[in-house]
């Protein structure tokens, strides 16, 4: 899809009508915005992958635009640098087969199967190891719930079915609603599967792919092409796991009628509550795969704005700098998977929130902007920050991130992401009421899109947080309505999400990104100027861990 190019001249003119200059606290500058994804987008940064050439020019990049916007080091020990040790790993060509009944079913890297490893061994190794489906593999005493049972899973490879168990429940057959109905839980995340099956002293987990359950294609899954990362961790604390990932839909029907099994009746089954693992009867799995692996130092750029009467208490803007690196060529020769969406659109707005923020007078509380690395490999930069913060977690009154923003125009709403969590809900609505828009929830609760950005390193630590995701429901544009907006997302999520397609491009209409850049912007403000402390609303998984630090704030 081809976007109406609007020119970056007539963006003000249409945010004008959109939102009344009374209400306009935080203005940006489009022509910022645009020179600084430009930048971070070109070639000369290869990609942005952590612990390549294409890092230490983004570092560089980031800190002299921090300086430049007028921030203070907000790193520790006043540097703008917060070092996160990563363990990278590559898997290079070896064996990977399935073993059962009806013979050998090899399986290659790509093709059939998605899989590496977060351990820094030279070779992963599975030596026949015992398969056995776990439907959802969900443990929630609290929700009356266990996939597992008492079966052990110690030594054995463990496959999953994506999103949680309300997924493909219906009413009527299954415990519908345990589970969020439709609206995906933590339980439904790959990483809270591989974490699960880790616990339990699994060799080998692998996710049945299909692209309704888990948000995105086949195509998304490979993008990282074998590689990996993780926080560095002391041998007692490396996951059991030799390989993680995912195996492909048809290959996964095959590799279950081959043990004499039909998935889709195992599906119906892992729905309801008394389901219990099947083994997949005289199947084993077998890998042997080289692995170059490697300790890097890469790195958060964090600046800040000190407050002028309760510079303790602090709010954070956040972005991810990472992207994929060097790839394949597409068709059009181009090899680097430089994110210019995904997310150096997002960098551009939090950079130029802050030169907003601090062109005026100094707010009472601190705002910091953390611009995160390794968002792509796990959100391991904003989990090694909330795991190591330079500001107190108690007293971080929100983190606000920006991950993706819709490039077709300007919109009659903006999209909310995890309605239902907490009260900054409530102040996004005051913010679009005075733009002129609305608050639409997310269209596809079910893909979870809550924990898949930096801000749920926060989120699960108490933090209030909101999140601005273009791709998380059609924006209701105003040239062409929510079919356009849908057709945006479409395009984008099909050919571009994780591609060397996401470039800058010319045709990118920036109205409606503005507007959402300037939406948390002025959130942003109004919070640093105030003593309010945003909550989380009852019901919310999360709610009991702010609660328990309440006494520490005002």
């Amino acid at each position: 899809m081809r976007s109406t190019l609007l020119p970056l001249a007539a963006v003000a003119a249409v945010l004008a009508t959109a939102a009344p200059s009374a209400h306009a606290k935080v203005t940006v500058d489009p022509e910022r915005i645009v020179r600084d994804v430009k930048t971070l987008a070109s070639d000369a940064f290869e990609g942005r992958a952590p612990g390549t050439k294409g890092e230490e020019r983004t570092i560089g990049y980031l800190i002299a635009r921090m300086q430049d916007v007028g921030l203070e080091p907000g790193g520790p020990d006043g540097q703008w640098l917060q070092t996160v040790p990563l363990l990278h790993t590559t898997l290079g060509k070896g064996t990977m087969a399935f073993t059962g009944p009806q013979g050998r079913m090899p399986v290659s890297l790509g093709k059939e199967i998605y899989v590496s490893t977060l351990r820094p061994d030279d070779a992963a190794r599975i030596d026949k190891a015992p398969v056995v489906f776990v439907g959802y593999g969900v443990t929630a005493p609290e929700r009356q719930w266990d996939d597992f049972k008492d079966v052990d899973l110690k030594g054995k490879v463990a496959v999953f079915l994506v999103n949680d168990p309300d997924f493909s429940a219906t009413q009527g057959e299954a415990p519908f609603g345990k589970f969020g109905g439709r609206t995906m839980t933590y339980y439904g995340r790959w990483s809270y599967k591989f974490e699960e099956a880790a616990r339990r002293g699994a060799v080998g987990a692998l996710i049945v792919h299909d692209t309704e359950g888990a948000g995105y294609g086949w195509n998304v899954v490979t993008s990282p092409r074998g590689e990996n990362y993780d926080i560095v961790r002391k041998p007692e604390d490396l996951t059991s796991l030799r390989l993680q990932g995912w195996i492909e839909g048809d290959a996964a029907k095959t590799l279950f009628n081959r043990a004499g099994l039909d998935l889709s009746q195992l599906r119906a089954a892992a729905s309801r509550a008394d389901f219990r693992p099947v083994p997949l009867k005289g199947v084993t799995f077998s890998a042997d795969v080289p692995v170059s692996h490697e300790q890097i130092a890469s790195h958060n750029v964090i600046g800040r704005i000190p407050g002028a009467q309760r510079p303790e208490e602090t709010i954070v803007l956040g972005a991810h700098w990472d992207a994929y690196g060097a790839g394949e060529p597409d068709a059009q020769g181009r090899i680097y998977r430089a994110g210019a969406n995904d997310d150096a659109l997002g960098l551009a707005g939090i950079l130029d929130i802050a030169r907003a923020i601090n062109a005026g007078p100094p707010p009472e509380r601190s705002v910091v902007v953390a611009a995160w690395t390794a968002e792509e490999r796990g959100l391991l930069g904003s989990e090694y920050y909330a795991a190591n913060p330079v500001y107190p977690i108690e007293k971080t009154v929100a983190n606000l991130a920006i991950d993706i923003l819709q490039t077709a125009g300007a919109a009659n709403d903006v999209v909310l992401v995890g309605k239902g969590q907490n009260t900054l809900e409530d102040e996004m609505a005051v913010v679009a009421k005075a733009q002129g828009r609305t608050v639409t929830p997310e269209s596809l609760p079910e893909n979870g899109l809550f924990y898949r950005a930096d801000h749920f390193s926060f989120a699960k630590r108490g933090v209030p947080v909101m999140l601005l995701m273009g791709i998380a429901g059609a924006a209701d544009l105003k040239e062409g309505g929510r079919a356009a907006g849908q057709a945006w997302i479409d395009q984008y999520t099909g050919n571009c999400y994780h591609q060397a397609c996401d470039a800058w491009s010319a045709d990118w209409n920036l109205a409606g990104a503005i507007q959402d850049i300037e939406l948390a912007g002025t959130i942003a403000e109004n919070l640093a100027n105030s003593t309010r402390w945003p909550e989380w609303k009852a019901g919310s998984e999360f709610k009991a861990i702010r609660d328990e630090s309440k006494p520490v704030r005002r």
